[in-house]
C-alpha cells in the first residue's frame, strides 16, 4: 500500500517530525498537527484516509478531537487510532468504544506495529482501495 493520506495528531513536535518522516518513507502521505483545533481544520481539508490521534494534548484532548470528527458529516467516516501512554490496556477498549476510534495503539511503540495497525484498519474499512 502506498499514497494513503494520513494525518498525526500530538503535542510532541519531535515525534510528530520522526513519524512524518518514517510514514513517509513506508509510503504515506503525511501530515502533522500539533492541536486539536488546527486537526480538524486539516482532515476538512486533508481529506485523509486515517487519522492518528494522541489522546493527551493541552487545550482539545484526543476524546474532544475524535467527538468533533465523528459528528461532522465530512470526516465521521475517516478511521481514527488513539496513541496514548497514559491509559491502562484494560481501559482503552472502553474508552474507545465510548469515543468511537477505530484502533489504538500504545505509546512508545514499534513503527512496524503503528503500520500494522494502519493497515489492519485501512482494509477493513475499505478507504486503502479509494486511495
Amino acid at each position: 500500500m502506498t499514497g494513503e493520506r494520513i494525518v498525526i495528531v500530538d503535542d510532541n513536535k519531535e515525534l510528530l517530525e520522526e513519524l512524518q518522516e518514517t510514514l513517509g518513507l513506508c509510503g504515506y502521505d503525511a501530515k502533522t498537527v500539533s492541536d486539536g483545533r488546527a486537526a480538524f481544520k486539516l482532515a476538512l481539508r486533508f481529506k485523509p484516509d486515517i487519522i492518528l490521534l494522541d489522546l493527551k494534548m493541552p487545550g482539545s484532548s484526543g476524546f474532544d478531537v475524535a467527538e468533533s470528527l465523528k459528528q461532522n458529516k465530512e470526516t465521521a467516516g475517516i478511521p481514527i487510532i488513539a496513541m496514548s501512554g497514559y491509559f491502562p490496556i484494560d481501559k482503552q477498549g472502553i474508552l474507545l468504544e465510548m469515543s468511537n476510534m477505530d484502533g489504538r495503539i500504545k505509546k512508545p511503540f514499534e513503527i512496524t506495529n503503528l503500520v500494522t495497525e494502519i493497515e489492519n484498519i485501512l482494509n477493513n474499512t475499505g478507504r486503502a482501495a479509494l486511495g
